[in-house]
């Protein structure tokens, strides 16, 4: 077997040392965070606002409690998307990028998990005000089943085609 060979083995067809594929999947993944820290950012600083406007004073104890819950959601799922960024920068000179990748993944996939329950959360807050309540959560009850399922399962269902 040559070098070549062996490469090629250690890294799914793909003719990179595994430091090669480290350095591609780290790029890779900090493109896929920058969509998500965006949007996380913007809806944290959004739900941030809602207490110092004038509806607010109106919430049920519910919408309260769901607001909180949001809220933290909210912040974990940010400080998660970022926590890569923090993990690469205390590790980068250790020579463990595989390493660094594996957490930086676990993260991301932590803070997509915590976003989707926020999402959920926000959209009931919302259609809780628009419609009786039994509606409102079987609305942010299927959306979040919907949105954790469009998330996963192409990652948990191989075709033969792949």
């Amino acid at each position: 077997m040559t070098l070549r060979d062996e490469r090629r083995a250690r890294s799914d067809e793909r003719d990179e040392t595994p430091l090669e594929r480290a350095d591609r999947n780290w790029a890779e993944l900090l493109g896929e965070l920058r969509v998500t820290q965006t949007g996380v950012a913007i809806l944290f600083s959004v739900l941030l606002t809602v207490p110092f406007s004038a509806r607010f004073d109106t919430v049920t104890p519910l919408q309260e409690r769901v607001y909180l819950a949001a809220l933290l959601l909210s912040a974990a799922s940010t400080v998660t998307l970022i926590a890569p960024v923090a993990v690469h920068r205390l590790l980068f000179a250790s020579g463990h990028k595989p390493r660094i990748v594996r957490i930086a993944n676990r993260l991301a996939v932590t803070g997509l998990g915590l976003l989707c329950l926020t999402l959920g959360a926000v959209l009931f807050l919302v259609t809780d005000v628009l419609v009786d309540r039994v509606l409102a959560v079987g609305i942010s009850a299927a959306f979040t089943l919907g949105t954790m399922a469009l998330w996963s399962l192409p990652a948990l269902v191989r075709g033969d085609s792949d």
